[in-house]
Protein backbone atom coordinates (compact mmCIF):
# COMPACT_ATOMS: atom_id res chain seq x y z
CA UNK A 1 0.00 0.00 0.00
CA UNK A 2 2.90 2.34 0.66
CA UNK A 3 4.04 1.97 -2.95
CA UNK A 4 0.61 2.99 -4.22
CA UNK A 5 0.59 5.93 -1.82
CA UNK A 6 4.02 7.01 -3.07
CA UNK A 7 2.88 6.80 -6.68
CA UNK A 8 -0.20 8.90 -5.88
CA UNK A 9 1.93 11.52 -4.15
CA UNK A 10 4.24 11.74 -7.18
CA UNK A 11 1.24 12.05 -9.53
CA UNK A 12 -0.22 14.74 -7.25
CA UNK A 13 3.03 16.72 -7.49
CA UNK A 14 3.06 16.28 -11.26
CA UNK A 15 -0.46 17.71 -11.42
CA UNK A 16 0.68 20.72 -9.41
CA UNK A 17 3.64 21.19 -11.75
CA UNK A 18 1.33 21.03 -14.77
CA UNK A 19 -0.93 23.80 -13.45
CA UNK A 20 1.79 26.05 -12.04
CA UNK A 21 4.18 25.49 -14.96
CA UNK A 22 1.45 26.23 -17.49
CA UNK A 23 0.61 29.45 -15.69
CA UNK A 24 4.26 30.49 -15.55
CA UNK A 25 4.67 29.70 -19.24
CA UNK A 26 1.88 32.16 -20.07
CA UNK A 27 3.32 35.07 -18.08
CA UNK A 28 5.29 36.54 -21.03
CA UNK A 29 2.11 36.44 -23.13
CA UNK A 30 0.28 38.68 -20.63
CA UNK A 31 2.16 41.77 -21.85
CA UNK A 32 1.19 40.98 -25.44
CA UNK A 33 -2.44 40.34 -24.47
CA UNK A 34 -2.40 36.79 -25.84
CA UNK A 35 -2.31 34.81 -22.59
CA UNK A 36 -4.70 31.86 -22.51
CA UNK A 37 -5.45 28.78 -20.49
CA UNK A 38 -3.42 25.87 -21.77
CA UNK A 39 -5.02 22.42 -21.89
CA UNK A 40 -2.23 21.12 -19.64
CA UNK A 41 -3.51 23.41 -16.87
CA UNK A 42 -6.98 21.88 -17.09
CA UNK A 43 -5.69 18.31 -17.09
CA UNK A 44 -3.27 19.09 -14.27
CA UNK A 45 -6.10 20.46 -12.13
CA UNK A 46 -8.15 17.32 -12.77
CA UNK A 47 -5.13 15.17 -11.90
CA UNK A 48 -4.78 17.10 -8.64
CA UNK A 49 -8.44 16.45 -7.84
CA UNK A 50 -8.36 12.73 -8.60
CA UNK A 51 -5.09 11.99 -6.83
CA UNK A 52 -6.02 14.14 -3.83
CA UNK A 53 -9.28 12.26 -3.36
CA UNK A 54 -7.46 8.96 -3.77
CA UNK A 55 -4.88 9.94 -1.15
CA UNK A 56 -7.60 10.86 1.34
CA UNK A 57 -9.36 7.60 0.57
CA UNK A 58 -6.15 5.70 1.27
CA UNK A 59 -5.80 7.39 4.66
CA UNK A 60 -9.30 6.21 5.57
CA UNK A 61 -8.65 2.74 4.14
CA UNK A 62 -5.48 2.34 6.20
CA UNK A 63 -7.36 3.21 9.38
CA UNK A 64 -5.95 6.69 9.82
CA UNK A 65 -7.74 9.84 10.89
CA UNK A 66 -7.07 12.70 8.45
CA UNK A 67 -7.53 16.31 9.47
CA UNK A 68 -10.96 16.86 7.92
CA UNK A 69 -10.84 20.65 8.20
CA UNK A 70 -7.54 20.80 6.29
CA UNK A 71 -8.83 18.37 3.66
CA UNK A 72 -12.05 20.37 3.32
CA UNK A 73 -10.22 23.67 2.82
CA UNK A 74 -7.92 22.09 0.23
CA UNK A 75 -10.93 20.60 -1.58
CA UNK A 76 -12.73 23.96 -1.69
CA UNK A 77 -9.64 25.70 -3.09
CA UNK A 78 -9.12 22.93 -5.64
CA UNK A 79 -12.76 23.02 -6.75
CA UNK A 80 -12.47 26.80 -7.13
CA UNK A 81 -9.34 26.28 -9.25
CA UNK A 82 -11.00 23.67 -11.47
CA UNK A 83 -14.11 25.86 -11.84
CA UNK A 84 -12.04 28.93 -12.67
CA UNK A 85 -9.98 27.09 -15.28
CA UNK A 86 -13.08 25.44 -16.74
CA UNK A 87 -14.89 28.77 -16.92
CA UNK A 88 -12.18 30.69 -18.76
CA UNK A 89 -10.52 27.98 -20.85
CA UNK A 90 -12.42 28.80 -24.06
CA UNK A 91 -11.57 32.52 -24.04
CA UNK A 92 -9.16 33.74 -26.69
CA UNK A 93 -7.15 35.72 -24.15
CA UNK A 94 -7.30 36.11 -20.38
CA UNK A 95 -6.29 38.94 -18.12
CA UNK A 96 -3.23 38.99 -15.92
CA UNK A 97 -5.42 38.74 -12.83
CA UNK A 98 -7.00 35.51 -14.06
CA UNK A 99 -3.59 34.03 -14.73
CA UNK A 100 -2.25 35.11 -11.34
CA UNK A 101 -5.33 33.59 -9.71
CA UNK A 102 -4.57 30.24 -11.35
CA UNK A 103 -0.93 30.42 -10.27
CA UNK A 104 -1.88 31.49 -6.75
CA UNK A 105 -4.39 28.76 -6.12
Amino acid sequence: MEIVKGILVVLHLIGFAMVFGGALAQLPAVKKGTARVLPIMFWGALLLLVTGLALVGMIYALGGQPNNIKIGVKLIILLALVGHIFGIRKKASISAGALYTIAGM
